[in-house]
């Protein structure tokens, strides 16, 4: 007669399923790198990353050069803060510099 302990490692030993080799494999892949987001990323994310932050300077050089989008302007997101700048942050030019985002990859 078995042990309870030698019963319950037989059992254990017999559940164990082998993982397929690409299911173990997509598990270690690393994780494609995530991008910026006009609509989700908080203004003082993008300024503290300089490739980010030389996007909207190019892109949007007057409300960039903004003290107040620089200091109050860091909660918001680019989408929020279209309220206050409609014409240049129109739908078009936020789409513009998500397309400019979208070719980053989004720091930590």
């Amino acid at each position: 007669m078995r042990t309870p302990i030698a019963a319950i490692a037989a059992l254990i030993a017999a559940a164990a399923v082998p993982i397929e080799p690409a299911l173990a494999q997509a598990a270690t892949a690393p994780a494609p790198a995530a991008h910026y987001s006009v609509k989700d990323t908080l203004v003082g994310k993008l300024l503290d990353d300089p490739a980010a932050a030389e996007i909207l300077k190019r892109l949007i050089p007057t409300v960039y050069a903004n003290e107040q989008f620089q200091s109050d302007g860091r909660s918001l997101t680019l989408k929020a803060i279209q309220q206050y700048e409609p014409d240049a942050l129109s739908d078009a030019n936020l789409a513009k510099i998500q397309a400019e985002f979208d070719k980053i990859p989004a720091k930590g």
